[in-house]
Parts: structure tokens; C-alpha cells; sequence
């Protein structure tokens, strides 16, 4: 068979069912298996019986030497002619080859014309005598008698052997396609019902839709692989309905946060349309710029996380000093008057992005002073090989089961509070993925009964200066 008829018969199979290919493929190898076995089981049967034959023939010649050592051929005991299921002939030739003695239904001449000397056996493997009269395995063997040399020729007879053996061959004949027949009957079967609860999870994946995420395929209670395969699938619905839901919040977050400063920016530009006199700066630097800076600062903040999701986050390896973007935020914070700022900023040198740093330690800053009554505390040291960023106010706090949920996007644990007040809820969720493209850690704490946040980042550097306490 040429290589494009391999490929098409490939191609045929490969359209089967798995059930119809483990049952060929059961099938033929126990057809191979039994057809090696029933080979060697009547190649070793064969060669058995007839080691077993020719030790017969040679134990009844040695049996006759050994009697003719003392007696002459005319006193041989009669028994030692008689034949059996293994021994077919015997004839004793004299020194020149005549038959002097034979059994029962012997040729009148020898079978063989041989002089054996005497104490020598000679094997003279296969003789078939004319007209059908046997197949033998001829033994020679010579002697010395009272009367002279003889040579004794013992035959054993091969036709029982190859009856045996045709016999137990016809068996595995029939027996072994009964065999296969049987094998690939309980492998169709056995197949099929391991097959079912597949079909069964098959049908119920098929049925489930976008809008019936909260379905589960089946579980067998069989432990076995197909239950975990149904179980992984479970999983992996309960992920895309955890990110179907997602996905759904946050699109219905983000259309609420477009909305308020798009309804602002329309009602300002309806408004100079119908009274163009009304459009002066104070409407242009109160209503226009601030809600037109906090979309562009939005759709900012929603590009980064998307680049964040596709795991496109750039991530440039300059040496940026945490420490001076720690001072540049303990700088701006002391101009808000209602604030006390307090600062212990030691040298910690990181490698990433400067601008993606700056913009995870400003949105910390702007949340402790959104949240803080009259505190700020700002820390950075290098402990060890990581550098260290703790952020600190005298706020509220955020409860102990809530602050991993703050690091979501769209998150505000005060659902009363005003959007001016409580931002975006993508400022946290910005400062995780930032954190993790830098291979560093976040935490929340407690700070005094406010929060304190911590962000670990690898040290770039081994040097750094001792600690500052600004207050």
C-alpha cells in the first residue's frame, strides 16, 4: 500500500467512533496474540512429542543391546519386539544387513541400510516407508552378541504426533475466533458504558448557553477519570460565570461612569447651544474641563487594565528611586491643609517602569487622603532584599473580609458616598496589576484603626541611606 492510500485509510479510521476503533483495535490485537501464542504453544507441542518419541525409540534400543549383550538374537525375550503408541518397528540386522529379527508387521528388509559398530548409536532422523506404511524417526544402535555383531533399528512413529498436534490445532482453530468474537463484544460493550456518562456531560454542554451559566454538567460517582472530567468542567463553568458576571458588571460600570460626565459635558453643551451667551469660563472651568478630564482620566484607567488583561502591561527596566517619588507625594500632600503628613523615607531603588511606579504610589497617596480625617503616614525603607512601601491614614479602616474584594475594579465599599469623594473603584485595582507586572506584593492592614497599605517590590540595589524622619 502506497503512502496516499495509508493516508486515506488513516483518514476513514480516524471518522470512527471510539467505540468502533477500541473494538477493531481490541480485536486485532487479541487476534495477533492468540495467533503467536497457538504458534508457539504447537511449535513447543510438535517438538515435544517428538523428544518424548525418539527417547522412547532409544530407551527400547538400548533395552534390546543390553539383552542381546548376554544372549543371542534366537533367545531375545519376545516383549522387547512388541510395539506401542510410540515405538512403530524394530528390526535387528545382522553384519550384513539382513534382518535377522523384527516385530510384528515389519518390512521384510531393512528400513535403512546402516552397520552401527558395537556401543555407537547413530539417529537417522526421518523414514517413510513405501505405500503409507509409516512415518518413522529411526534410531540405530550397534551391539555385540554371543553370535556376532547386529545393528538394531527401533522407529518411532510420527503419525501420532502430527495427529496431536493437527488436533489441537483445529481447536485453536475454532476456539480462537470465538475468542475474538467474545473480546470484541465486551470491548464494544464496556467502551459504550464508560462512554455514557460522557455523553450524558456531551448533552449537557451542549444545552448550556451564555444565559444558563449557573447549569453543571453531571457528576458520575464513579471517582474515576470521567468524574473528574466532569468536575473539571463544573470548574471551569463556575469561572466563566464568576467572568460572564464580571464582564456583565463591569460594562454596566463603565457605562455608569461615561455617563455622568458625558450627561454633565451634553447638559453644558445644550446649554451654550440655546443660550450662547451662558457660555462664559466659569461654565467651561466648572462644568467642561473637570468632567472632560475625569473621562479622558477613565478611559486611561480602563486602557491600562485592558493592556493589563492581555498581558501587554509594558514593563521597562529603568532604576527608579521609590524614595524620591515617596518625597514628590510627601510634598504634594502637605499643601491639602486639612491634612498632617507624616514621612520615614529611607533610600530603596527598584528596576520597572517610573511612570506605572508613580502612578501606583499617587493612586495610594489619593486614596489614604481621601479616606483619612486628619493623618497621613508615608514610609519607605529597604528590608532585606525587597524594597518597602507602607501607606497609612487614620480613616475608617476596611474590614478584614473586605480587603482583597477592594483590589476589583468598580469596587467602593461605601456605596453612599459620591463619585467627587469615592473615585472611580479602578485606583486599587490599577495598583494591583502594577504591583504584579513588578513581581512585587500588596496588602491591606490596619493602621491605628485606619488602613494601611503595603506594597513589597524586588531591591534593585544593595546601597541606601539611612532612614529620614520628616514630620
Amino acid at each position: 500500500m502506497d503512502r496516499p492510500q495509508l493516508i486515506s485509510a488513516a483518514g476513514r479510521l480516524s471518522r470512527w467512533s471510539v467505540r468502533a476503533r477500541s473494538t477493531v483495535a481490541a480485536a486485532v490485537m487479541v487476534t495477533l496474540g492468540i495467533g503467536v501464542a497457538s504458534a508457539a504453544m504447537l511449535f513447543v507441542l510438535y517438538h515435544t512429542l517428538q523428544r518424548s518419541t525418539q527417547a522412547a525409540a532409544q530407551t527400547r534400543a538400548g533395552q534390546l543391546v543390553e539383552q542381546m549383550r548376554t544372549d543371542g538374537p534366537a533367545e531375545l525375550d519376545p516383549g522387547l519386539l512388541g510395539t506401542d503408541g510410540q515405538v512403530a518397528l524394530i528390526q535387528v540386522l545382522d553384519d550384513r544387513g539382513a534382518v535377522q529379527l523384527a516385530s510384528a508387521g515389519a518390512p521384510k528388509s531393512a528400513v535403512a541400510s546402516v552397520v552401527v559398530p558395537p556401543g555407537q548409536t547413530v539417529t537417522l532422523g526421518r523414514i517413510q516407508l513405501a505405500g503409507d506404511r509409516g512415518d518413522l524417526w529411526v534410531t540405530a544402535r550397534g551391539a555385540a552378541t554371543p553370535a556376532g555383531p547386529v545393528t538394531v533399528l527401533v522407529g518411532g512413529d510420527r503419525e501420532p504426533v502430527e495427529t496431536t498436534v493437527a488436533t489441537v490445532g483445529l481447536m485453536l482453530a475454532i476456539s480462537g475466533p470465538l475468542v475474538v468474537a467474545l473480546v470484541a463484544w465486551a470491548t464494544y460493550f464496556l467502551v459504550g458504558r464508560a462512554l455514557r456518562p460522557v455523553e450524558r456531560i456531551r448533552a449537557r454542554v451542549d444545552t448550556i448557553s451564555t444565559e444558563q451559566l449557573d447549569e453543571r454538567v453531571p457528576v458520575p460517582p464513579t471517582g474515576d477519570e470521567i468524574a473528574h472530567l466532569a468536575q473539571t468542567m463544573n470548574n471551569m463553568l463556575t469561572r466563566l460565570q464568576a467572568g460572564h458576571a464580571a464582564q456583565r458588571r463591569f460594562i454596566s460600570d463603565v457605562s455608569h461612569e461615561l455617563r455622568s460626565p458625558l450627561s454633565a459635558i451634553s447638559t453644558a453643551l445644550e446649554l451654550a447651544h440655546n443660550r450662547p451667551d451662558m457660555l462664559d469660563a466659569e461654565l467651561v472651568d466648572e462644568s467642561l474641563i473637570p468632567e472632560t478630564r475625569r473621562m479622558r482620566d477613565l478611559v486611561d484607567d480602563l486602557l491600562l487594565l485592558a493592556r493589563a488583561d492581555e498581558h501587554e502591561l509594558t514593563i521597562r527596566a529603568d532604576n527608579v528611586d521609590l524614595d524620591d517619588i515617596i518625597a514628590t507625594e510627601k510634598a504634594r500632600l502637605q499643601s491639602n491643609p486639612r491634612l498632617t503628613v507624616r514621612a520615614r523615607i529611607g533610600a530603596a531603588r527598584v528596576s520597572g517602569d517610573r511612570r506605572q511606579l508613580t502612578r501606583m504610589v499617587r493612586n495610594l497617596v489619593d486614596n489614604a487622603a481621601r479616606h483619612a480625617h486628619s493623618t497621613v503616614e508615608l514610609v519607605c525603607e529597604r528590608v532585606r532584599d525587597s524594597a518597602v512601601i507602607r501607606i497609612a491614614d487614620d480613616g475608617p479602616g476596611i474590614p478584614a473580609d473586605q480587603r482583597e474584594r477592594v483590589f476589583e475594579r468598580f469596587v467602593r465599599l461605601d456605596a453612599a458616598r459620591t463619585r467627587d469623594a469615592g473615585g472611580s473603584g479602578l485606583g486599587l485595582a490599577i495598583v494591583a496589576e502594577i504591583v504584579a507586572a513588578h513581581h512585587g506584593t500588596v496588602s491591606i492592614g490596619d493602621s491605628g484603626g485606619g488602613a494601611c497599605v503595603t506594597v513589597t517590590l524586588p531591591a534593585d540595589t544593595d546601597s541606601y541611606a539611612p532612614a529620614e524622619d520628616i514630620r
